[in-house]
């Protein structure tokens, strides 16, 4: 079964009591018996799926929220972090609610079950533009900390130019191309989810040195009195500075992501009834991530701040030890994004897999089919990362249109279609919300950065 399948799986408490047959499937469940396979596997723990489902939450949107708070102040973007925890929380509970309803157990199945095929293209498609697009500006990143960058017409070094000098082992393709294979080429190779709750756990820990270092480094300017007090609220002067408060949602939307891989965590679940708790504990401990990151973020860099705030630590920070504390920060962040990877690309490879052989065998019973659709991706991302050199303004109108679709869009147009006569009016107000917030404040958000495009490259004048 592919990740469109749309076929019923059986409701479960607790996998303890039922047989091995229901957990051979490393992708998604099965409707069969197999043989061979994970017969070892009982179920994945409680904290691994919240490390997984974390590490799909925390990824490169985590370096804009400090330029969120330049836009939006302190009190009011801190307020938002918050509201947006809730409201993915609601959207997933959404998903969960109406996949039990009609026994589906994947994204792309539970938009089949409420709008038949074509909902279930959608959401597949929707997922290929986002994790393509994701995976190729982790790669960028990746790319642009170890080995500098061009792209702006001035070069940055990267930390392994400023280590060792300009050689070409530490040229930007031969370190991708090592990266790609020592690396996310390993990681790609796992066909269960909670086999990289590990690394997963590692990720997690990596973002958390990055945000101590911040904090530590914020605390030390405070203490020298050296950092000025930050702008508490938004400040709107006109109307032009109004609708740019609305440029900051996409940013926070994407944030959140990690939608298309709540049922491939669910569904290895040791006990299903667990998957609200992770789901809340994931989104706290990633929004804690976030408040902190933003707030001394913003604290140490002031209006200063760069839209990706790691470029900020590219400069001298004007303390001891300024020079390693940048590369420690930088270093940790890459690292970070190569541990994201490989849970980005998981349901990247499910969801094309579904689009391309809707009616094959499991992609897990499949080595030749797995391996095909692995080595074509990852060629891809490598090709888009070395050819494209900064995708940026293209990830905010793909990417952030993708993710809000999949994020609210999606779970509320479910609710609102209600097949299974389960959703109530408190419900459906809910959605009419998510979906209105989402058109309204994306459509805004995508003029006000065409706009600033247009600005920045004007046509030729007669």
């Amino acid at each position: 079964m592919t990740i469109g399948d749309i076929a019923p799986k059986k409701e479960r408490k607790s996998r303890k009591s039922k047989h091995v047959v229901d957990e051979k499937a490393p992708l998604l469940p099965k409707r069969q018996d197999e043989d061979g396979g994970f017969d070892e596997f009982n179920g994945a723990s409680f904290t691994g799926a919240v490390f997984n489902l974390s590490t799909t939450i925390v990824g490169a949107g985590i370096m804009a929220l400090p330029a969120t708070m330049k836009v939006l102040g302190l009190i009011l973007g801190v307020a938002l972090i918050i509201f947006m925890a809730f409201l993915t929380n609601a959207s997933i509970e959404f998903m969960l609610r109406f996949s039990r309803a009609g026994k589906t157990s994947s994204y792309g199945g539970l938009m089949g079950d409420a709008f038949g095929k074509y909902g279930r293209i959608l959401v597949q498609v929707c997922v290929l533009v986002n994790n393509i697009g994701v995976l190729i500006v982790y790669m960028i990143i990746i790319g642009d900390v170890l080995s500098g960058t061009s792209s702006s017409g001035v070069h940055h070094a990267g930390v392994l130019e400023g280590w060792f000098g300009e050689h070409w082992w530490n040229g930007r393709t031969f370190v991708l191309a090592v990266t790609t294979l020592g690396i996310f080429s390993p990681l790609a190779c796992f066909k269960r989810i909670d086999s990289l709750s590990f690394t997963s756990a590692l990720s997690v820990a990596l973002a958390v040195v990055f945000l101590v270092i911040t904090v530590g480094i914020s605390i030390i300017k405070l203490i020298s009195g050296t950092v000025p007090m930050p702008r508490l609220l938004p400040a709107v002067t006109d109307m032009t500075s109004f609708w740019s408060l609305f440029t900051v949602v996409p940013v926070l939307v994407t944030a959140y992501i990690c939608h298309y891989n709540v049922h491939s965590i669910d569904n290895e679940l040791e006990d299903s009834t667990q998957i609200k708790p992770v789901v809340r504990t994931a989104l706290a401990l990633c929004s804690t991530v976030y408040i902190m990151t933003s707030i001394f973020g913003f604290l140490l860099f002031g209006d200063a701040t760069l839209d990706d705030v790691l470029a900020n630590f590219d400069t001298d920070l004007g303390i001891p030890f300024g020079s390693l504390l940048n590369d420690a920060v930088r270093v940790s962040y890459a690292a970070h994004l190569m541990l994201v990877f490989p849970i980005v690309f998981y349901p990247l490879r499910l969801n094309i897999d579904g689009l391309l052989f809707p009616s094959s065998r499991p992609l897990s019973q499949s080595n030749t089919r797995f391996a095909l659709i692995t080595i074509g991706l990852i060629t891809v991302i490598f090709l888009g990362a070395n050819f494209i050199p900064s995708i940026w303004d293209a990830f905010q109108f793909t990417g952030a249109t993708a993710a809000v679709c999949l994020g609210f869009i999606f779970p509320a147009a479910i609710t609102l279609r209600d097949r299974h006569f389960i959703a109530t009016k408190k419900d459906k107000i809910l959605a009419i919300f998510m979906i209105v917030l989402a058109v309204f404040s994306n459509a805004v958000a995508v003029y006000s950065d065409a706009l600033a495009l247009f600005k920045k490259n004007p046509g030729p004048t007669a």
